[in-house]
C-alpha cells in the first residue's frame, strides 16, 4: 500500500463550454482543456490525524491502527441499532469535475454484517451529491457478510451544476463490524469534444425506408392474436421483442444464470422468436431482436458479468452468432439490440473489453456472417442520455445508436418499489421545475451526438406510470414523442401487454387490473401516432 500523507484533491478546472449549433437548433458540448482519463480527484488513507477531523463524528465509528493496514475507519453497530444509517461523512469539492464521470473505490473488510432489507444498504462506500434536479446517491450494492479487504468501487457521472456532494462510511440498515481504509477518486470519462455537424450532411443509414419506426416494447410472450391487434388494428410497425428470462433478475450470479439453463432458456427463446417473426411478417411489424438477458446475468452491483468473466463474453458472442445465423435474411427483423441497459461500475479485468468493447465483439461475429443487418448499440448507466456525454461512435458499418428515457425517474416510476407517489407533470420535484424544455435538455446529449456524426437514433424504451396523478403521464408521453419526431428518431413505447404498470390499456387506479372498454388518452395518444405509420 502506497502511504499518503495528505489527502489529495486536483485543481485543474473543469467544465462545458455549450457552442451554439444555429442550423439545428441544438448545442455542442465542448469540455474545457485540463480534465484526462484516469486522474487523481481524491486519496486518502487517514493516516494524516487534521484530515480525519475534516470527517463528521457518529457513536458507531472510531479511528483505529491495524498492523496490516496503518489507522483505518472502524464502524460497529449493534443489533438493536440497525437503523436507515450509521454513517460519517467528509464534504467533497467536485465542482471542477461538472461533466465528468468518476470512479470511487476503497478498501473494506467485514465481520457479520447482516443483510439490509435494501440490496442498496449494507455496507456503506457512498457518494451523495445534489445537483439542480436534486439529491443523488450511488455506492456498491449487495455488500453485507463477513469478508477479509476487498476492494469497493462504482462510478458516477458529475452533473455541471453539482452544488454540494461528500463522501459517507458506515453501515446502513445493517448490524455488525466494517473496516475502511485507502480512498481513492479517479476521472473515468471525460466528455469528448464532437465535431461541428456537417452541412448538408446525407441522410443517416436507418437500416428500414419507411418515414419513421413507430411500436412498443413486447409481452413478455408470444400470443399471436396480440401481435394481430398491435400490427393490424394498432397499426403499429415496430416491436422490440425482449428475450427475458422467465425466472426473474434477482442478481444472484453462479445461480440462477448457469450455463446449463441459460442455454434451455435461449433455445426456447429462440424458437418463440420464430413464431413472433412469422406473425410479423403477416401483419406488418419489423421486429428489434433484444438480448435482454445475456449470458451470466448482472452481479449485486447490476455490472454486466460479460465484462468480467471470459466465459460468460465468450457465451454472449457465441450467442449472436447463432442469432445472425438462424435470421440472416429474415425481413421481419429491422436490427440486433446486442445488450439491454449496459452498467459497468467495475473496470474489466486486463484483456477484458468494457460494455462497448464487448458490444463490438459481437458485432463483429454478426458482421462476419451478416454485413447489412442493423446493430444496435447501447450505452453505459442503464443506456441513459446521460451515458452519450461520453460515447464515441464505433468502427462497425450499419449501427443505429439506442437511448431509454425514463426522466425524471421519481416521475416515471413513482408507486414502484414503495417509491413515493402524487408527482405531477410538468411540475416541481424539489426545487426544479420538469417540463417539454427539461426533458429536451435532458436529451441534448443524444442529440448532439446525433447531430455531429450523422447518425441514426433510436428510443428504445420510455413510458411513465399509469397512476400517475392528473393525467400526467398522457402529457409526459406526448411531450416526449414530439421531441423524438422533431429529432427524426424512431421509437417503442415501453410496454404492451407487458406488466400492466405500463398498459395503455388500464385506467390510473393500481388496483384495477382489468382493461378498460373505452381507450385511455394514453392509448389513444399512441393510436395517433402510429395512425402515421406506414408499413414495410
Amino acid at each position: 500500500m502506497v502511504t499518503i500523507n495528505r489527502l489529495l484533491i486536483a485543481g485543474i478546472a473543469f467544465g462545458t463550454a455549450m457552442a451554439s449549433s444555429q442550423e439545428h437548433g441544438t448545442a455542442q458540448g465542448q469540455p474545457k482543456p485540463g480534465r484526462r482519463r484516469g486522474e487523481l480527484v481524491f486519496r486518502s488513507n487517514f493516516e494524516d490525524a487534521r484530515e480525519r477531523t475534516r470527517w463528521s463524528t457518529a457513536p458507531c465509528a472510531q479511528w483505529i491502527s491495524l498492523p496490516e493496514r496503518g489507522m483505518c475507519l472502524r464502524t460497529t453497530v449493534a443489533e438493536a441499532g440497525a437503523g436507515e444509517g450509521n454513517m460519517i461523512k467528509l464534504p467533497l469539492d467536485v465542482s471542477r469535475f461538472g461533466d465528468c464521470w468518476l470512479n470511487f473505490e476503497c478498501w473494506a473488510k467485514a465481520d457479520a454484517v447482516s443483510k439490509p432489507a435494501h440490496t442498496y444498504n449494507g455496507v456503506k462506500f457512498m457518494f451523495h451529491h445534489i445537483a439542480s434536479d436534486g439529491p443523488h446517491w450511488q455506492n456498491e450494492n449487495g455488500v453485507h457478510g463477513t469478508f477479509d479487504w476487498r476492494r469497493l468501487m462504482f462510478s458516477a457521472p458529475i452533473p455541471e451544476n453539482v452544488s454540494e456532494a461528500w463522501l459517507l462510511l458506515g453501515l446502513q440498515e445493517s448490524s455488525g463490524t466494517v473496516h475502511f481504509d485507502d480512498i481513492r477518486v479517479t476521472v473515468k470519462h471525460v466528455r469528448p469534444v464532437r465535431p461541428q455537424p456537417k452541412p448538408n450532411a446525407p441522410p443517416p443509414f436507418r437500416g428500414h425506408s419507411l418515414p419513421r419506426l413507430r411500436g412498443a416494447m413486447s409481452p413478455n410472450t408470444f400470443r399471436d392474436e396480440d401481435l394481430r391487434i398491435f400490427g393490424k388494428a394498432w397499426n403499429a410497425n415496430l416491436i422490440r421483442w425482449q428475450m427475458t428470462t422467465k425466472w426473474g433478475a434477482d442478481y444472484k450470479h453462479g445461480l440462477d444464470y448457469d450455463s446449463a439453463k441459460y442455454d434451455a432458456w435461449l433455445k426456447d427463446e429462440l424458437a418463440d422468436l420464430d413464431k413472433v417473426l412469422d406473425a410479423c411478417l403477416r401483419y406488418g411489424i419489423l421486429a428489434v431482436v433484444d438480448l435482454h438477458s445475456p449470458p451470466g446475468g448482472r452481479r449485486p452491483n447490476r455490472d454486466l458479468v460479460i465484462l468480467h468473466e471470459r466465459k460468460y463474453l465468450e457465451s454472449f458472442v457465441a450467442v449472436w452468432r447463432k442469432i445472425a445465423r438462424r435470421y440472416k435474411g429474415n425481413q421481419a427483423v429491422w436490427g440486433y439490440d446486442l445488450v439491454n441497459e449496459p452498467v459497468q461500475n467495475k473496470p474489466s479485468p486486463d484483456g477484458m473489453p468494457d460494455y462497448l468493447g464487448a458490444q463490438v465483439l459481437a458485432a463483429k461475429a454478426i458482421r462476419a456472417i451478416d454485413p447489412e443487418r442493423p446493430i444496435i448499440i447501447e450505452v453505459d448507466h442503464w443506456d441513459s442520455a446521460e451515458g452519450f456525454k461520453f460515447l464515441e461512435p464505433v468502427e462497425i458499418p450499419n449501427v443505429v445508436y439506442q437511448v431509454h428515457m425514463y426522466y425524471p425517474h421519481q416521475f416515471t416510476h413513482q408507486g414502484v418499489h414503495g417509491s413515493p407517489t402524487g408527482v405531477l407533470y410538468p411540475g416541481k420535484i424539489g426545487a426544479h421545475e420538469y417540463d417539454k424544455e427539461a426533458l429536451r435538455k435532458h436529451l441534448a446529449p443524444v442529440r448532439e451526438f446525433q447531430l455531429a456524426y450523422n447518425v441514426h437514433i433510436y428510443v428504445g424504451e420510455f413510458s411513465a406510470i399509469r397512476w400517475a396523478p392528473d393525467n400526467s403521464a398522457f402529457r409526459y408521453l406526448g411531450d416526449c414523442i414530439e421531441i423524438f419526431e422533431e429529432y427524426g428518431w424512431d421509437w417503442s413505447y415501453h410496454a404492451f401487454r407487458e406488466w400492466d404498470g405500463w398498459s395503455v390499456e388500464h385506467n390510473s387506479n393500481p388496483d384495477d387490473h382489468s382493461r378498460t372498454d373505452e381507450p385511455t388518452k394514453r392509448k389513444a395518444l399512441l393510436l395517433k401516432w402510429f395512425a402515421r405509420n406506414e408499413k414495410p
